[in-house]
């Protein structure tokens, strides 16, 4: 089954994330089994050499991979810096809820995909394709297709976030990116991303800035100072937005900025 194969090998692509982090558990006591419990794990050969598994072992590895999707999202893609720059950019335009949240999400979604299509692309071709085709092994596919996903992470990370994070793990300095663990190149590179995010926030805040800046001194310059500046920059800084064709200006500079 296509789907189940799926499913288990999502599993063993993200086991390296979490497998470093978890403690080592004592050896305990084999109980003696009960003649009515319930098999754990069933397998059945089918003809091909395939493998059935029992609907148990099926569901439970669809919710373990549901379960660790979010992570996966916040700290392999470039989700975290588009949705934080998109964030951004409400504030500063002022405009409260709009867009709202879930217009946010889906936009940061649908671009992160854009920005990770080649990433996927490349682990599909080089470790899910052929541990579904049967020519390769899990203990190889795993590293095969989880490499263009830390390749990506260490081109975006800088240097002194790989450093402080290899010297915060007792670490030797790494000769290339092939050596550098998911335990280091992960918070290095949330860390990059982090204060990436935040630089492309304080340069859109600049020019919605000046406009708030200027409607103030007015207001103040003709006594009006019981009304409120924001009231009044709110249309000219939409104004300006549109004009400057703002979304495309920003999400190709999003889009862009993994790419050089």
């Amino acid at each position: 089954m296509k789907l189940v194969r799926w499913v288990l090998f999502a599993l063993l692509l993200i086991s390296p994330l979490f497998a470093w982090a978890a403690p080592s558990m004592p050896s305990m006591p084999q109980m003696p089994s009960s003649p009515m419990g319930i098999p754990a794990l069933t397998v059945q050969n089918a003809p091909g050499g395939a493998q059935n598994w029992t609907l148990s072992l099926q569901l439970l590895a669809l919710m373990t991979v549901l379960t660790l999707l979010p992570a996966v999202l916040l700290m392999m893609t470039s989700f975290t810096r588009i949705m934080i720059v998109l964030g951004f950019l409400r504030q500063a335009l002022g405009t409260q809820s709009t867009p709202s949240n879930q217009i946010l999400l889906g936009l940061s979604l649908f671009l992160t995909l854009f920005v990770m299509s080649p990433v996927l692309n490349r682990a599909y071709t080089d470790g899910v394709k052929p541990y579904m085709d049967g020519h390769m092994a899990a203990e190889l596919a795993v590293p095969a297709a989880a490499a263009p996903f830390k390749h990506f992470m260490l081109d975006q990370t800088r240097d002194a976030d790989l450093q402080l994070f290899t010297h915060l793990a007792n670490e030797k300095p790494y000769a290339s990116k092939d050596d550098v663990p998911f335990r280091v190149a992960m918070p290095a590179f949330v860390t990059s991303e982090l204060k990436t995010a935040f630089q492309m926030g304080f340069l859109l805040f600049i020019p919605f800035l000046i406009i708030d800046l200027v409607v103030a001194s007015v207001l103040m310059s003709m006594g009006m100072m019981m009304v409120s500046p924001t009231i009044i920059s709110l249309p000219f800084k939409i104004m300006l937005f549109v004009l400057v064709d703002g979304w495309t200006l920003l999400l190709g500079t999003l889009a862009g900025s993994f790419y050089t």
